[in-house]
């Protein structure tokens, strides 16, 4: 966590530039993100399905509330020292190549969603040692997990996704991490990021925990390659069905945007695993998508999304009860945070 020692003017100014890159970034992603649409141009008639979205439009009012919230939540966290800022400074030229290569490979995620193949990477990729849920194209993205290009691409198009909000919500759950953590010694203490992908929240991890052992655990060989961090974490490549780690040797485990792209019942076999290797009184930190009972006024977008992309197990998630699910193996929730399309839940092994 932040060195608490600092003065408090310290932590304002680094929340003030943090909030300036974090409006940058939106407004960059935000362009890019309507250049696609437009390049793509949608039309009817693609086999979309549109008829199970049915809940009416948000305000633009709510909207705009909702995607500011994120900024909000995030500049507060870093005002009360709770973590350093941690948005990356991106130089431009490596701005636009990430750009031109978005919005290149957005004909292609085009072509999949008008012909609803989301499975294509079965046949394009040597994949059959992996489960049949993880080899598809979710998002429909070229490569689905097993190519360095995808690896390399995905936090662009996640960003162009959600307009430039997907750190500050991801950071949600740090929040809460570094609210159970804070009175802790970081020496010793040792955190999983289960399925880390291309490393981003681990940056976030190492950045508030640099003294702690930080783990970033993933099935995707080309993921765990572009997650290069630094310090004292270490990545492994795993299932999490599986996690090759001992009983009760984990203080913390964080889990981000995994489980509304798991099958009910690996989400139940995955809960289990982090209860096994979590120490007692060790704590679980899951951030994914809201579910509707949480954002009834933004209904349409949580609608639209298994619609527009290929998400096959989300209506599922939206109607999965966590708490209880997690209450199986012996976990109990204390505290949860949410901001714009993401919600963060904070889950306590008892001891």
């Amino acid at each position: 966590m932040v060195d608490t020692a600092r003065p408090r003017r310290a932590f304002a100014t680094d929340a003030a530039a943090a909030s300036g890159l974090s409006a940058a970034k939106a407004v960059w992603w935000t362009l890019n993100g309507l250049a696609a649409r437009s390049l793509v141009r949608p039309s009817s008639g693609d086999g979309r399905r549109p008829e199970r979205i049915s809940a009416p439009a948000p305000s633009r009012q709510a909207l705009t509330r909702a995607w500011l919230e994120a900024f909000v939540k995030d500049a507060a966290d870093i005002r009360a020292g709770l973590y350093p800022a941690t948005e990356p400074v991106v130089p431009p030229a490596r701005a636009m190549a990430r750009a031109i290569d978005f919005l290149v490979d957005a004909r292609a995620v085009d072509r999949r969603r008008r012909a609803r193949d989301g499975v294509e990477v079965r046949d394009a990729v040597n994949s059959d040692a992996f489960p049949a849920y993880y080899r598809q194209n979710f998002h429909y993205q070229s490569g689905g997990w097993f190519t360095r290009e995808s690896a390399r691409r995905y936090e662009s198009q996640v960003e162009a996704l959600f307009s430039g909000t997907v750190g500050a919500m991801r950071r949600r759950a740090l929040s809460l991490l570094a609210r159970a953590l804070r009175s802790r010694d970081q020496r010793g203490l040792v955190i999983v990021d289960a399925a880390c992908g291309a490393g981003a929240f681990l940056q976030d991890l190492r950045a508030a925990f640099p003294r702690a052992t930080v783990v970033g655990l993933d099935l995707s060989e080309a993921y765990l390659s572009q997650a290069r961090v630094g310090g004292q974490t270490a990545r492994i490549q795993a299932n999490v069905e599986q996690i090759p780690l001992a009983d009760q040797t984990v203080d913390a485990i964080t889990c981000i945007y995994l489980f509304h792209e798991l099958p009910p019942r690996i989400r139940r076999i995955v809960a289990a695993e982090f209860a096994r290797v979590l120490r007692p009184g060790g704590v679980l930190v899951l951030a994914d998508s809201v579910q509707g009972a949480d954002r009834p006024d933004l209904e349409r977008l949580l609608q639209a999304f298994p619609v527009f992309f290929h998400e096959p197990f989300y209506d599922s998630f939206q109607t999965e009860d966590l708490p209880a699910l997690f209450a199986e193996v012996g976990l109990v929730q204390d505290d949860e945070d949410m901001a714009f399309l993401t919600k963060a839940r904070r889950f306590r092994k008892p001891g």
